[in-house]
């Protein structure tokens, strides 16, 4: 490979880091579901129903669901009866009492509406490959209850229905569904279930009048579904504890007791089957994805045909609620049957006599079946067989690709085959066993289970060990890039022998012909490639490893040398470690166990304010001289760490709170004002680079265009005041108001462009410019504390900026009777040479009558690299994690957008989350023209250092589990792996956003001057050489 320059470098960066990104979904996130498999259905003379009702209450909390509560209606009086707790639901609640079986749903899967319903209905656990589609859509068509039903009615939301109606047989389901713009969450949401029980009313008031629909609703196997959104809307608009939410229920309450005497009276046989539950729970913040219990809980309530009576004690507690949850409900006397959520597929398929759904995974739940032993015995068996044969067809398809198949060893050989035990359960069942069938048949189910994890694992150890080698091979191809560009200069010459060529190419064929031989994915192809073409280059550049080292330790060190260098290095992979490692969510108890010991970020977000408070030592380091001659920049520095150190033990769920909002809003309102009145003062304490260089000092044009800002950001204020109180008052949000709101939002990104029609090249001036372009953005998008962060965050980073910079003028200043001797006579003969043409490279190139001032990259550089990776994690993580991020809140958003829209509410979310991003990119290359240092050379350092979390992060991903453990662990690697995009894609950001600054130089007191030209070449070489030699010290110094 020819010698790259940073651009093919960040070419190739991101080229490897979005294929590689797509491992993870060739690796854990394949599609389970398989086709061809054959339909089961248990042979009864009739089927214990002959139709089947879905209720789904989208969001209804379990304990919510049968709590007592006073009246919360908006109509009820302040009278002492209105007080008085009573039931919400007292048509469910007489279900549960008299007529039928209820228990607890347990969600297991992504605690979202298409998620939950795709478990509900199909009984899949969410295919994880639809997360490629941003769990919308499904890659892969499969089975479901409707789809086997003779014909399915749904009523419901515009963001569920379709999904069924679209992956069923054409013209199987009906899906009625409202407007998008009925999903207000500024308005009364009940009218999203009103809506629902009106349609179902009309249904069947038609059919009276139309005789074909009368013939088609009286057929057997029919199901309907009333998806019921009102609740989840209510509940993200004024949390599940509210008069709205609980009042919403009884609206629900109410429309299923209507439906079930309609349909009941319409029928008239006593033969339906109803079915009420949800799909997911809340928190008591409004959200749901965070794995919180009350997400995953959920009511299951069955009566009717087919179902089973409630089992009952007269004393003591029943079985079922050993676990105190239900404790308040009043329903101790009643057995509590709990189920995971896609046993109800399973559930209504047999009510209804219908196939089971062929990828369903949902065991039946017995408690539920009104009948005996040998009914539930061919039940579960009939079950047991559709998921064995899941296992069998997916077995068929791995075997005929795979080199050397290896079954799984639970169906292996013939005593634990399918066949055999199917066989044994049937002759248990015939000769009367019903119970050993019963308990066979489980232990069947599981088998089959564990089988079909046993095939979708299959290739992992492969998969993984060539990621993991194209992964580490770049960390060492990055590495040496950066040592070779901007350590040595691009000196070192390749090193390739006929050997060497001979054994990659090898490695590269044989590779290829085994993923050929299994007709592997184009993908896998592309994953091995990386992998031989990173060592290789390595392998052939590897002289340049010895040659940095010797440069950048500055050849020969002392003992006292070492031990400082093994202590900073120490500190620097605890740093890295800190960002690194994460326990799991707590709901795996096993595997948080194995990280208990763990303390870290992206769970344990305190471990920031821990860094920021050792951080606050850091400049102590360097000795008293230099405490003392910036007491002032050490203070501020001191003061801005221990206030970025609070954040971070503030609630990651926040509350809406405008006092708050608008104290961040007059502290951004307050900062611009004073630096308008006193910029001049400011300005006039650091001369201008060069008259030509364009005005560094404050003019006419410039200060109107920064009072613009400023006002953008009052009038930011004063409209996110206005949308606040609106919406809290429930009068929605007025048109004036969301114009208004846009058109600040948009403006305060567009003025600041203004700028360059006379533009100020100063950094602090430009810094400044940025900080109020986003300050807007961070009043009307945020709802609590996020504006003091970004105001206190951004102070952080201009202090870093001056602490860094003071730092390397300070570490550069060595007097001349102190000054050490030339580099390369401290090394030994043999790398002389090499150290010297490394210090050749210090001295300022010739170009016309100026001098080249960009120099070499020093260890203390990449501690700047890390730091820089630090404070991109610090951005995130200081008001939130990636568990916040999955159930955040839309109350800011509904300030712009007030109508449920998931992309362009999550675009705006997604907008605030970067803006921090930008700021400290800006940061960093403000600090590259400071530090003298080539474009890009510190952005490259933290590709380079950054794939380290990337690795940790892939063995960490997981496919299994609830939204947060499968969410936060895509988002952990994909935020780790995608850094090196990222980092470039800052870097042109960052690159447009501080384009034309120039920045004077100091002298060895830290005091700017300005520019000379020098007017000879000894001028410059001797110039030069001083710098040369004095580099020698920075070169052996980590940096802290």
């Amino acid at each position: 490979m020819a010698r790259l320059s940073r651009g093919a470098f960040l070419a190739i960066a991101v080229v490897f880091h979005l294929v590689y990104i797509f491992s993870i979904f060739d690796i854990y996130f394949v599609s389970p579901i398989v086709s061809g498999m054959r339909a089961f259905s248990v042979d009864a003379p009739e089927p214990p129903a002959r139709r089947l009702v879905l209720f789904v209450g989208d969001g209804l909390r379990a304990d919510k669901a049968f709590q007592s509560f006073p009246d919360p209606s908006p109509s009820s009086s302040n009278s002492t009866a209105s007080h008085e707790p009573r039931p919400l639901a007292p048509f469910l609640r007489s279900r549960v009492l008299s007529h039928g079986t209820f228990g607890v749903s347990h969600t297991r899967v992504p605690t979202e509406s298409r998620p939950g319903h795709v478990a509900l209905i199909a009984g899949l656990y969410e295919d994880v490959s639809a997360v490629t589609t941003g769990w919308k859509l499904n890659p892969v068509n499969f089975d479901s209850v409707f789809n086997r039903s003779r014909h399915t009615w749904s009523w419901g939301s515009p963001d569920i229905l379709p999904m069924f109606e679209q992956g069923a047989v054409p013209g199987r389901v009906d899906a009625y569904t409202y407007g998008a713009e009925f999903e207000d969450f500024s308005k009364d949401a009940t009218q999203l279930d009103t809506w629902v029980f009106e349609r179902v009313r009309s249904l069947f008031a038609e059919a009276r009048n139309n005789a074909t629909l009368d013939a088609a609703l009286r057929e057997d196997k029919n199901v309907f579904f009333l998806h019921l959104l009102g609740l989840d809307t209510t509940g993200h608009a004024y949390r599940p504890y509210s008069r709205e939410y609980l009042h919403n229920i009884k609206i629900v309450d109410q429309g299923v007791q209507e439906v079930t005497e309609l349909i009941e009276d319409f029928y008239g046989d006593g033969k339906t089957a109803f079915v009420f539950t949800a799909d997911h729970g809340m928190s008591d913040w409004g959200s749901h994805g965070d794995g919180h219990p009350d997400n995953t809980r959920t009511p299951l309530v069955c009566w009717g045909s087919g179902v089973a009576r409630p089992a009952t004690v007269s004393k003591g507690q029943a079985p079922g609620h050993q676990d105190g949850f239900s404790s308040d409900w009043g329903l101790d006397h009643v057995k509590r049957n709990d189920v995971a959520q896609a046993d109800i597929a399973a559930l209504m398929a047999y009510l209804a006599g219908l196939e089971f759904p062929v990828n369903s995974v949902g065991e039946l739940p017995l408690a539920y079946l009104e009948g005996n032993s040998q009914t539930k015995a061919e039940a579960l068996l009939v079950n047991a067989q559709e998921i064995l044969e899941m296992y069998k067809v997916k077995e068929a398809q791995k075997q005929s690709t795979e080199f050397l198949y290896k079954p799984f060893p639970g169906l292996g050989d013939e005593e634990h085959s399918g066949e055999h035990r199917v066989a044994q359960i049937r002759k248990a069942i015939d000769s009367g066993g019903y119970e050993s069938a019963i308990t066979s048949s489980g232990e069947l189910m599981q088998s089959g289970l564990q089988g079909l994890r046993y095939l979708q694992t299959y290739d992992w150890l492969f998969l993984r060990a060539v990621v993991t080698a194209g992964y580490l091979g770049w960390i060492a191809f990055a590495t040496i890039t950066v040592v070779d560009l901007h350590v040595l200069h691009g000196k070192t010459e390749t090193s390739r022998t006929t050997p060497s060529i001979v054994l990659f190419s090898s490695a590269l064929v044989a590779l290829f012909s085994f993923l050929y031989i299994q007709s592997s994915r184009l993908t896998y192809y592309a994953y091995a490639i990386f992998p031989i073409m990173f060592w290789e280059e390595v392998f052939a550049r590897r002289g340049a490893f010895s040659r940095g080292r010797d440069i950048l330790l500055g050849g020969a060190i002392s003992k006292e040398e070492t031990l400082n260098l093994a202590i900073k290095s120490l500190a620097f992979v605890v740093l890295l470690e800190a960002m690194v490692s994460y326990p799991y969510p707590p709901d795996d108890a096993y595997i948080a166990e194995q990280n208990a010991a763990q303390v870290q970020s992206y769970f344990h977000r305190e471990v920031f304010t821990v860094c920021y408070l050792l951080a606050i030592t850091w400049p102590a380091f360097y000795g008293m001289d230099f405490v003392h001659q910036n007491k002032s920049l050490v203070a501020a520095w001191a003061v801005s760490c221990a206030l970025m150190s609070t954040f971070t033990l503030l609630p990651v769920v926040k509350v809406e709170d405008t006092n708050v909002i608008l104290l961040s809003g007059f502290l951004m309102l307050a900062f611009g004002v004073l630096y308008i009145v006193f910029e001049e003062r400011i300005l006039a304490q650091m001369r201008p680079v060069a008259d030509e260089l364009g005005s560094e000092m404050p003019d006419g044009w410039s200060q109107a265009i920064l009072g613009a800002q400023v006002g953008l950001i009052a009038l930011a204020m004063l409209v996110t005041r206005s949308s606040i109180a609106s919406l809290q008052a429930k009068k929605g949000l007025p048109l004036g108001t969301q114009v208004t709101g846009w058109t600040v939002l948009v403006a305060s990104l567009t003025v600041p462009f203004l700028h360059g029609l006379q533009p100020n090249n100063h950094y602090l001036h430009r810094l400044v410019v940025i900080f109020l372009a986003f300050s807007p953005s961070f009043i009307i998008l945020t709802i609590s504390y996020e504006g003091l962060f970004y105001f206190a965050f951004c102070a952080t980073l201009v202090v870093w900026v001056h602490l860094e910079h003071r730092i390397h003028t300070f570490t550069h200043h060595v007097p001349a009777s102190a000054r050490p001797l030339p580099l390369s006579s401290a090394l030994p003969p043999s790398k002389q040479a090499a150290a010297a043409d490394a210090q050749s490279w210090q001295t300022p190139r010739l170009m016309g009558n100026t001098a080249q001032s960009h120099r070499p990259l020093t260890l203390a550089d990449f501690r700047i690299s890390l730091f820089f990776l630090y404070l991109l994690q610090s951005a995130f993580f200081s008001t939130g994690n990636i568990a916040s991020i999955s159930s955040f809140s839309l109350d800011a958003v509904y300030r712009l957008i007030p109508i449920f829209d998931p992309f362009s509410q999550g675009a705006l979310l997604l907008f605030k989350l970067l803006v921090p991003f930008a700021c400290v990119s800006s940061a960093l290359a403000v600090l590259t023209l400071l530090l003298r240092l080539p474009p890009g050379a510190l952005f490259m350092g933290v590709m380079a250092v950054g794939d380290v979390l990337t690795v940790r992060f892939f063995y960490e991903v997981r496919d299994y589990g609830s939204w947060l453990d499968i969410g936060t662990s895509i988002s952990h690697f994909c935020i780790a792996s995608a850094l090196s995009v990222f980092v470039a894609g800052l870097k042109g950001v960052s690159g447009a956003l501080i384009s034309g600054v120039r920045i004077a130089e100091e002298d060895d007191r830290g005091n700017e001057k300005r520019e000379e030209t020098a007017t000879n070449e000894k001028e410059l070489r001797d110039a030069a050489n001083g710098d040369a030699e004095r580099s020698s010290e920075v070169n052996g110094t980590v940096g802290g």
